[in-house]
């Protein structure tokens, strides 16, 4: 049985809960808007921007890896994008089997730009925090991706 908690933690973890729900809301419609003002679908440009992190092209099967999605899914989506012209797919040289997905350097300026304009807020929020309270917030959102990955897989396999 847990220890019995403090009515201050108490307080604090019973409005973290509707914070955090508000929080990853935000997120969720913020993540909407920009995807409307590039024309893309939400999923699609959280693709593109795991893509934008990964140091060379990759497979279709990555991009599912990335995505959490299956690989039928993966593909309709890697498709969506080249439609677009954010993505290109190529034979890999070292291996003529495989194709990999690659992004369009131009269409990903312009992606990058977006962010770029929007960037400002994000980075003077910061300035309120000293050294040790980003560092935090680094650990806080490292576990939160790991969490996240988790729970992602545990809803694909029915078990939530």
């Amino acid at each position: 049985m847990p220890p019995k908690q403090s009515p201050r933690r108490s307080a604090l973890l019973a409005e973290m809960s509707v914070v955090s729900r508000r929080y990853m809301a935000a997120y969720a419609l913020f993540n909407q808007a920009v995807a409307d003002r590039l024309g893309l679908h939400p999923t699609d440009l959280q693709c593109l921007n795991l893509l934008s992190l990964e140091a060379a092209p990759v497979t279709t099967g990555r991009v599912a890896e990335l995505t959490g999605l299956t690989t039928g899914s993966a593909t309709r989506l890697v498709d969506r994008l080249v439609r677009a012209g954010y993505v290109t797919r190529a034979r890999d040289t070292a291996d003529r089997r495989r194709v990999l997905v690659a992004t369009v350097p131009e269409r990903m300026a312009e992606f990058g730009a977006v962010w770029k304009r929007l960037n400002g807020g994000w980075d003077a929020l910061f300035d309120a925090y000293d050294d040790d309270q980003v560092a935090l917030l680094l650990g806080h959102m490292r576990r939160t991706v790991e969490l996240s990955a988790a729970q992602i897989a545990r809803l694909r396999e029915g078990e939530a």
